[in-house]
């Protein structure tokens, strides 16, 4: 990679998962019915749905995860926290006019995997009483190597799950040990091998570049166990060092952790390894074999991206069930209260514990589908050239003259070297982060 531009444009930028990202949206969230009228109209527009269900306890704490968590060891706060779940669904129930068809439902975390399988299969039995099952749905949900046990995966499968997400990291125990993850290579194994044998046909590994103490020798070791294992798919995150938001991360020093150049040959030498051992690129920081439906989606040009990332399913309406869930209806977001305690008060009170939100402008939606575009298929046809949209393509000029990004009969195209600067490049059309930028540090470099 070109050392200089890396140096020039390793900025703070967002992941956009979202447009407008978190930190912008707006002063005060919708209400209640005012939510609930966009996602109605969501609905109305396509029948199908995604659920994220966010499962937030874990028996230990991970040094280097942003996640949206809550320590303990105590199990019995799985059986009152399956109840407000169920709870919160129906409120939604009983706003919908008929029966919504489930596309996708993805467990995530913490550690979904801290509950005991008859807790997860009462949820998904309640889940699915008051809703149809699409002919393609996919069920997936994350895995801890170490807490994942075959009455999980067994029972989890029987409920028709078939992808599933294990966080790896990394194999190396140094590094496994300062950011405490409590797991084995033995145990990533056997979870792996129990799964396929078992009949799961999508495997993905959370894996994580930069991490401190983090070697091209470790990446190496990491991607020759992944050659042996041969997972479906790979999600190759950046480490992402925002101490101002998780003070966890204080638990080793910015010395530990590769940055700038040393950290970005880490992905680039990950990248040309897993292409070696025959895994697609997949966009901005996944890979998956030729076979996977993220790689077909990729090829499709029908890859989506949302808050759990890149996915090969797209529904215009994606309900979050849980404490600090996020729901997209694509014309407004709403997020769920983060405090367990306040969001089970606030659903068995008969009220969606929403404390964030935005509604969407015209404005938002046109540059939201570009930024989309970009972020999945690195290019986007500008058809409409709203004042917004000219703007953009004003802060624009400086990666065009790097020929990083190429513009041409309203086309923006990102080029080859422009692939790492991708979340620049969409900065360019944030008109949220071009006019309320905050002295306050709100995200994680590029590299």
């Amino acid at each position: 990679m070109n050392r200089e531009l890396l140096e020039k444009y390793d900025v703070p930028a967002p992941r956009y998962t979202s447009y407008p990202t978190v930190p912008f949206w707006d002063k005060e969230p919708p209400k209640m019915m005012d939510w609930l009228s966009h996602a109605q109209a969501a609905l109305g527009y396509e029948p199908e749905i995604s659920l994220y269900i966010h499962l937030p306890f874990c028996e230990n704490l991970c040094t280097y995860c942003g996640c949206s968590k809550r320590i303990t060891k105590n199990h019995n706060v799985e059986r009152p926290y399956i109840e407000s779940l169920l709870q919160e669904w129906q409120l939604y129930i009983d706003a919908f006019p008929f029966k919504p068809i489930i596309k996708e439902i993805h467990l995530g975390g913490g550690t979904p995997t801290f509950f005991d399988p008859e807790h997860l299969r009462k949820l998904f039995v309640g889940l699915l009483k008051h809703a149809k099952v699409a002919p393609d749905y996919q069920f997936s949900f994350e895995a801890h190597p170490h807490n994942t046990t075959k009455d999980h995966l067994h029972t989890l499968h029987q409920l028709g799950f078939n992808r599933i997400s294990v966080g790896v990291q990394d194999f190396d125990d140094e590094i496994l040990k300062v950011i405490n993850r409590k797991q084995t290579a033995e145990e990533v194994i056997r979870v792996t091998e129990d799964a396929r044998a078992l009949g799961y046909t999508s495997i993905n590994y959370d894996l994580i570049y930069g991490l401190p103490l983090q070697t091209r020798n470790q990446i190496i070791q990491t991607v020759k166990k992944v050659k042996e294992l041969k997972p479906d798919r790979i999600a190759f995150y950046g480490y992402a060092h925002v101490p101002w938001k998780n003070p966890s991360q204080r638990a080793y020093s910015e010395k530990d952790l590769p940055m700038g150049a040393a950290k970005r040959s880490l992905y680039e030498l990950g990248s040309r390894l897993f292409q070696k051992i025959g895994y697609e690129t997949i966009a901005m920081d996944h890979f998956a074999l030729p076979t996977d439906e993220l790689a077909i989606a990729s090829k499709n040009k029908t890859l989506h991206r949302n808050f759990m990332g890149y996915t090969s399913r797209y529904t215009r309406l994606m309900i979050g069930l849980g404490a600090s869930s996020i729901s997209d209806s694509w014309t407004s977001f709403v997020q769920n209260e983060k405090k367990i305690e306040h969001y089970q008060a606030a659903v068995a009170a008969g009220e969606l514990p929403i404390i964030k939100g935005h509604i969407l402008s015209e404005e938002d939606q046109i540059i939201r589908k570009h930024i989309l575009n970009l972020m999945c298929h690195y290019e986007t046809q500008l058809d409409q050239l709203n004042p917004s949209i000219l703007r953009g393509l004003e802060r624009m000029k400086l990666l065009e003259r790097d020929e990083i990004v190429e513009i041409h009969n309203d086309k923006i195209k990102i080029t080859e070297e422009g692939k790492p600067f991708v979340r620049n490049i969409c900065m360019a059309l944030d008109t949220h982060y071009a006019t309320k930028q905050s002295a306050k540090p709100m995200f994680s470099k590029v590299a």
